[in-house]
Parts: structure tokens; C-alpha cells; sequence
């Protein structure tokens, strides 16, 4: 009982400047709405995806918010490690991975609300909802998201207290990753060497992971591949920040 307290304490004290601040949560909606209504209607039909092309683009959508968010969620941390609130926490009998799991559900929190309204601003655009792939969809972005989050705290424990290994690291891996995932563009229409590149990517099996869910395609080879990738990617942030955390700060 005390583990899920602490937990419930921990989640609570990181949600509370999301309640009191919405605007900075709208701010960070402002890429991903661009890229919908700027950038989507620009696809022409007949992509990899059967149907309609926002099942293609819509999931690619909300992997690049996982990478812009979860991945950059290190920094609240960072801020804490600076200001000295986190090592007054570590004095305190709250458990260690009570710290992490809080912190990586407010994180699970924001990303699948602003999964859900990209998705229903989407369907008017021409978006079919195939529900039980949408959920699974969701579930699975939520996982990646918790493992990117767990890794993202890692790194800003091991940065601290400059901080520049984390904001260096963060932009050289964020945009490799999402351009060689092919979320704006199939990679199939590279030449072979990004598709090689692209290949050894593990975010390429998610993002053909939930377009293959979008189409309500449960027994396809990617949404295997994908999830094998998310819960790889959770289990190692997991694993990596609870013992980084019982190591102390």
C-alpha cells in the first residue's frame, strides 16, 4: 500500500502544473495540429496503408508527439536535480521507484489525451475509425511512451547538474529517429541505403505497428514487431531508471 501512496503522491505532484498552466500543454500541441491540417492534406491517396491516406499520416503523428514529449520529459526532471527539490525528496522514506513509475504516468497521462484529440480532429478529416485497432494503437503508444519517458530520466540524472549531455543527446537521437521512421514520408521511396538505415531503427516497427492497427489489421507481422519494440524500449527505461534511482542522484 505505502508504494502505490508514495506513487499516487508523486503523480500528483507532477500533474499539478499541468493543471495549472493548460496553456503550456496547448503550446505543445501547436507541431503535431501544424503537421495535421498543414501538412496532411498535401498526401496524395494510394500510400502504403490501404484506405484513406490519414490512416497512414495520423499514427506517424502521434509517434513524433511521443518523441517530442516523453523523450523531452528528462527536462522537468533536470530542473529538479538544479533546484535541489529532488535531492529534499531522496531524504524522504518515498520509495525510489515510486519516483520514477509517478513521474512516468504523468507522462503516460498527457500523451494519451493529446493522442485522443488528434485522433478525433482527424476523423473529420477522413480518418476511419477502426476502434479496436485504434485502442490497441493507443495502448501501444502509451507503452513506447513510458519507456522513452523512463529513458528520458535517466539521462537527466546522468547529465545533472550542467544538464548539456541532455539536451545535446536528446537533439542528435530525436530527429534521426523520427526521419528514419517515415512518419511524413514512406521510406519505401528512399533510396536503399535510408531504407537499410531505416531498418535498424526499432521507432520504423512502431510506426507500422499502429498504421497497421489504424486499419483494424490485428494478425499482421508489424503490429508483432512493434510491440516486441515498445516493450523492449519500456522494460530497459524501466529497468535503467528504478536502478539508477536506487543508486541516488
Amino acid at each position: 500500500m505505502a508504494f502505490f501512496r508514495d506513487t499516487a503522491t508523486i503523480f500528483s505532484r507532477e500533474f499539478a502544473p499541468v493543471w495549472r498552466d493548460p496553456l503550456s500543454l496547448a503550446f505543445s500541441m501547436a507541431q503535431p495540429l501544424l503537421f495535421l491540417y498543414l501538412f496532411g492534406p498535401l498526401l496524395a491517396e494510394g500510400t502504403a496503408t490501404p484506405g484513406p491516406a490519414w490512416q497512414w499520416f495520423v499514427p506517424g503523428i502521434l509517434i513524433m508527439m511521443c518523441l517530442s514529449g516523453p523523450l523531452m520529459s528528462g527536462y522537468f526532471l533536470l530542473i529538479d536535480l538544479i533546484g535541489g527539490s529532488m535531492e529534499r525528496l531522496l531524504v524522504t522514506p518515498v520509495s525510489r521507484t515510486a519516483l520514477l513509475i509517478g513521474r512516468t504516468l504523468k507522462e503516460f497521462v498527457v500523451l494519451l489525451a493529446q493522442a485522443v484529440l488528434i485522433i478525433g480532429l482527424a476523423i473529420p478529416l477522413g480518418l476511419e475509425l477502426h476502434a479496436p485497432g485504434v485502442l490497441t494503437g493507443l495502448t501501444l503508444l502509451v507503452v513506447f511512451g513510458i519507456g522513452l519517458g523512463a529513458l528520458s530520466f535517466v539521462l537527466a540524472m546522468i547529465s545533472a547538474p550542467g544538464g548539456e549531455l541532455f539536451y545535446g543527446i536528446t537533439q542528435i537521437v530525436m530527429f534521426p529517429l523520427l526521419l528514419l521512421s517515415g512518419v511524413l514520408l514512406p521510406i519505401e521511396n528512399g533510396p536503399g541505403w535510408l531504407q537499410t538505415a531505416a531498418s535498424i531503427n526499432p521507432v520504423t516497427y512502431i510506426v507500422e505497428a499502429e498504421r497497421a492497427l489504424f486499419t483494424g489489421g490485428f494478425m499482421e507481422t508489424p503490429v508483432l514487431y512493434g510491440a516486441l519494440a515498445a516493450l523492449v524500449t519500456a522494460a530497459l527505461g524501466l529497468y535503467l531508471g528504478r536502478r539508477r534511482m536506487a543508486q541516488g542522484l
